[in-house]
């Protein structure tokens, strides 16, 4: 509290119910509180520090699934926004599990097997089944259908059994 002596000057008085020494939190009228300055711009950073790890953290699944094969990397990405949004964890525990599990290739050989018996059954090549339906009908077709060759008769082998 400022007092006015006989002087006509304002001069520094404690109050008298004041302690004489006051901690450093304390600033006087006017001046900047450094220690309020500081907390502020570190509840700042913290808050965004912990964010960010949350949001590594949450995409985790995806990042580990982003190497597998992409029916596995999409529904690991649709079990990381569900639990984004839902805030029901074990949707995120079953990405996280489901991008740890290799799943194995069951089309790539399904497709070779279709491939083989199309060519035993005489049905189309896969050259014309790889194409489009909208492109299949608009192009000339220009496979040449071969005629099968005649086997030669196998030669009977004796056996000792």
């Amino acid at each position: 509290m400022l007092a006015k002596d006989g002087e006509g000057i304002l001069s520094d008085q404690l109050h008298p119910l004041a302690p004489h020494h006051l901690p450093g939190f304390i600033t006087a009228p006017g001046d900047t509180d450094v220690w309020m300055v500081v907390m502020g711009v570190f509840l700042i950073v913290a808050v965004l520090s912990v964010g960010n790890f949350y949001l590594q953290l949450h995409s985790l699944p995806e990042r580990m699934a982003h190497k597998s094969q992409k029916l596995q990397f999409e529904i690991v990405a649709v079990l990381g926004l569900l639990a984004l949004f839902t805030h029901v964890h074990l949707f995120w525990i079953g990405a996280l599990l489901l991008a740890m599990i290799d799943l194995p290739d069951f089309g790539t050989p399904l497709r070779s097997i279709a491939g083989s018996v199309e060519k035993i059954a005489g049905g189309p090549s896969s050259d014309v089944a790889a194409e489009e339906p909208g492109e299949a009908a608009h192009a000339p077709t220009l496979a040449v259908k071969e005629e099968p060759k005649p086997r030669a008769p196998k030669k009977e082998v004796h056996g000792h059994a």
